[in-house]
């Protein structure tokens, strides 16, 4: 719901956890335009995994509102590799800094989940109300418990402590600080190495894992950025809220799409060996477009954007 008493973010001290990462440094851009203060600080300054010298951080710097982008994160190759430190780890960071935030005061928290949470076979487009209906994707199943129970910990410190504290359910996200490495890529960064490396090659050809078919939404992460301030401001719910463009894309036609702009012509081809994921994920927006939210940035020219900056740096 909107809040009946708007939080107002000019003049507050803001800490954004995770502020390296594409989430956290399009929020460093997004709120400097609210006159706010921002507290940030590196994982080797404060080790979120760590209670006692979280604890000690929040302490220390008395946030008066809190955006929590930091996680571990990567694609399907990574979450398959290593289940137990993406559980571990996001476990860590959600009771730590949620439990902090509570414990010196911070007025209002936001802490960021993932579509990955939604069962693998919900129906489409995803409601809020599906969280928790039915299997999760395995693929993926140990960094979704690990944002399920940072999103169920916020419900539980608002029911039982009174604490303003929100979730935002973003879908796949893309832009600026994304990770480009062979292991820890999602999508759009893998299919940009991969039409990079078969254009440098010579090839006439580009594969993929799996069909092509699985859909998936896509969102610029400035975009994200802009969704979570307005959220921040305007809601106060036990709810997460969806965060999403309301389009998708096949697979097979998004690697298409960055052929196109990385300038890699040839055959598209599938390893059919390797898995799909969960077939198709699009989120119902409405309760964010309630707010009177809309996306600014369209998929192709993000793409577009993002390829210019990888080749010029």
């Amino acid at each position: 719901m909107v809040s009946e008493n708007t939080f107002d973010l000019k003049g507050k001290r803001v800490w954004i956890a995770g502020h390296r990462g594409m989430v956290g440094s399009a929020l460093v851009r997004r709120l400097k335009q609210e006159g706010c203060s921002l507290i940030t600080a590196s994982s080797d300054e404060v080790d979120l995994t760590d209670p006692v010298a979280t604890d000690q951080f929040v302490r220390e710097t008395r946030p008066d509102a809190a955006f929590i982008a930091a996680a571990r994160v990567g694609g399907i190759l990574a979450n398959d590799m290593y289940p137990a430190d993406f559980l571990d780890i996001n476990l860590m960071i959600a009771a730590n800094t949620i439990r902090a935030a509570h414990r010196h005061g911070v007025a209002k928290l936001l802490y960021l989940g993932s579509s990955c949470i939604s069962p693998k076979e919900a129906v489409q487009p995803i409601s809020e109300e599906a969280l928790l209906t039915g299997p999760l994707e395995p693929t993926n199943e140990a960094y979704a418990i690990a944002k399920i129970a940072g999103i169920r910990l916020c419900q539980a410190y608002r029911r039982q402590h009174g604490c303003d504290f929100i979730s935002a359910m973003p879908c796949n996200l893309y832009g600026p600080g994304d990770t480009y490495d062979a292991e820890g890529s999602h999508v759009i960064p893998a299919l940009m190495l991969k039409a990079l490396s078969a254009r440098e090659a010579g090839q006439d050809w580009m594969e993929i894992w799996g069909s092509g078919t699985p859909r998936r939404e896509f969102l610029h992460a400035d975009d994200c950025a802009d969704a979570l301030v307005l959220l921040m401001k305007a809601y106060s719910d036990a709810s997460h809220v969806n965060v999403g463009s309301g389009e998708d894309i096949a697979i097979a036609d998004l690697a298409r799409m960055i052929m196109d702009i990385v300038g890699m012509k040839g055959e598209l081809r599938r390893d059919t060996s390797k898995p799909d994921g969960t077939m198709r994920k699009l989120m119902d927006t409405s309760r964010l477009s309630a707010l009177g939210w809309v996306p600014r940035i369209d998929l192709r020219t993000g793409l577009s954007d993002v390829w210019q900056s990888l080749a010029a740096g």
